[in-house]
């Protein structure tokens, strides 16, 4: 079995999802594994790694109205220390998921028809994240 390590910068306009499914293929690709495992992990509180629909918009919006909804801006928080938007983004982190892991096979990683990963931003402002990539197998 081999294994490598690489870190994903993503830099983000503030709350939304972005589509990092091209850079992580781009990563498999270039590794020196062909069939196996890639494992992503937000090193953040903050934001997220979903698998979503990556074909309409609609559905990045309905996301981010229901989440929006269950972790209102307004909320009575009492961590607010880096604004508003900070106890409601720690809220959406932990209701989603901050590491996911995919098949690779024959250097391609294994996504249905209609899914993209995305990193989901849950702050307001400009950010920049990391996500650790360990891709390992044969």
């Amino acid at each position: 079995m081999n294994q490598e390590f690489f870190d994903l910068n993503v830099f983000t306009d503030g709350i939304g999802l972005y589509d990092i499914s091209n850079t992580i293929q781009e990563k498999v690709q270039n590794s020196s594994i062909s069939n196996g495992l890639v494992n992503l992990f937000s090193v953040h509180t903050s934001c997220s790694l979903i698998i979503q629909e990556n074909a309409s918009s609609c559905v990045k919006d309905d996301l981010l109205n229901f989440f929006n909804k269950i972790a209102p801006m307004d909320g009575d928080y009492s961590h607010d220390s880096e604004g508003i938007d900070d106890m409601p983004a720690h809220i959406k982190s932990c209701l989603t998921q901050t590491n996911l892991t995919i098949s690779i096979k024959e250097t391609q990683i294994v996504l249905g028809t209609w899914q993209g990963i995305f990193l989901f931003e849950h702050r307001t402002h400009a950010q920049k994240r990391t996500v650790k990539l360990h891709i390992f197998g044969k």
